[in-house]
């Protein structure tokens, strides 16, 4: 599938989260309207809520809710309280918002292989804290599949592919120059495609068609790691990555044809990728689905409600 313009590197800022996110279910008719305790009001309604229902994910995974309209600070408790998350097994998890549009769900430590996880949010009645209500509820369930993580070393040249604590395969890489370095920390996958369309003016790197850093390229086997244009992939400008090549990327992580399309083969959405070695420093958690680089304490601190142990499905 070949998706809109991108690029490997540029721009530390992180947007929100994927534009493949699952639309949230159950879209209110006209008629629809506020809990009769409540005054009236325009709808709070969710834009977003991922993974999608259905699927299966990997073990870092968040549960993410974004919602169309700002959640006021003193209405964040009651909303995640409404947002009910129920588990196969006990899971000690958080919420912690993203701003104020943005709420993610993650557990304390990466998702046991096998739970199946419920999302209800109830969001009928709820205030927004800004003249808001909501108007229905939500629901997605999903599985959280094998334990896949890939661990890169920026300085070793390699990344080594693990599945279900057993060793696969470890693989040559090359990450970002000095000029461009890669963010380190850990990224679950957000999604994959066969082919991206990777520019360099896109993401500010260059325009300029004369410049040594310009680049319009259509690439194969694009793992995406961070909404600010880092992926997993192959680059025909870095055929034959390893140390032996000594060649940096604008950012990403190059592998060779035939890795870049193992290990795409191999990874899913929420797969855990853990880069270290680069001076650049940890994405920030909200790059996409980089929640994991902040400790629990962190995590707590955007939370309103603090942590809980997952209902039983």
């Amino acid at each position: 599938m070949l998706v809109g313009v991108t690029a490997c590197g540029g721009g530390g800022g992180s947007d929100k989260a994927s534009g493949d996110d699952a639309k949230a279910s159950g879209t209110p008719s006209a008629s629809a309207s506020p809990s009769p305790t409540k005054p009236a009001g325009p709808p709070m309604l969710l834009d977003t809520i991922t993974p999608q229902t259905g699927t299966t994910v990997g073990v870092a995974m968040p549960i993410s809710v974004i919602f169309t309209n700002p959640v006021a600070a003193k209405a964040k408790a009651t909303v995640e309280k409404h947002m009910k998350v129920s588990t196969s097994q006990p899971v000690v998890g958080a919420w912690h918002w993203m701003g104020d549009r943005r709420a993610d769900w993650r557990p304390k430590t990466y998702w046991p292989s096998g739970t199946k996880v419920r999302i209800d949010a109830d969001m009928t009645g709820v205030s927004n804290g800004n003249g808001r209500y909501g108007v229905h509820g939500y629901t997605h369930t999903f599985t959280i599949g094998d334990d896949v993580r890939a661990d890169v070393s920026v300085t070793g040249h390699t990344m080594k592919v693990t599945r279900n604590g057993q060793a696969v395969r470890t693989l040559s890489i090359n990450a970002g120059s000095a000029q461009y370095p890669t963010w380190d920390g850990t990224m679950a996958v957000i999604d994959k495609q066969e082919k991206v369309h990777m520019t360099s003016c896109s993401v500010g790197i260059s325009c300029d068609k004369g410049s040594p850093n310009f680049y319009d390229l259509t690439l194969p086997w694009d793992v995406h790691l961070t909404q600010s244009g880092t992926y997993v992939h192959y680059s025909t400008g870095d055929p034959n990555p390893g140390s032996g090549s000594a060649r940096g990327s604008h950012g990403c992580v190059h592998l060779s044809l035939s890795d870049a399309k193992w290990f795409y083969g191999q990874v899913k959405q929420g797969d855990p990728v853990t880069i270290t070695g680069s001076p650049r420093g940890k994405a920030p958690a909200d790059n996409g689905y980089a929640d994991f680089n902040l400790g629990w304490d962190q995590w707590l601190t955007g939370s309103a409600s603090g942590e809980e142990t997952s209902t039983a499905l």
